[in-house]
């Protein structure tokens, strides 16, 4: 049951919101995850800052998932996020976070895992 939040600092065209989509399924398998679970939100023209600048655009990227990933596979999959929103939105790995969280309990379709 993964999430992947992706906030940009910039626009993101359609097809850039697909790309993104595309290249996030093939990374979650990074931590042990399929897209066939996977749920994918882009936010573009957010408000953020970094460093007490928001002057070069960024781009802040949640990853949710049910259960527990070594530390082996969060720095792939950090290396994987930071790589696909830089070759699809043109933002530099610096000016990228990426955020874990590891659920216990994950809901669906009326009942829980």
């Amino acid at each position: 049951m993964p999430y992947i939040k992706a906030k940009a600092s910039t626009p993101v065209t359609p097809a850039e919101e697909a790309e993104l989509k595309a290249q996030f399924g093939k990374a979650i398998t990074l931590l042990g995850k399929g897209e066939a679970w996977l749920m994918v939100e882009i936010e573009d023209n957010c408000r953020l800052w970094f460093r007490g600048d928001n002057s070069e655009p960024m781009a802040m990227v949640e990853v949710s998932l049910l259960g527990k990933a070594s530390e082996d596979q969060y720095d792939k999959m950090t290396k994987a996020v930071c790589e696909i929103v830089s070759d699809t939105l043109g933002i530099g790995g610096e000016e990228i976070y990426v955020k874990y969280e590891e659920c216990d309990h994950w809901g669906y379709n009326s009942f829980n895992f």
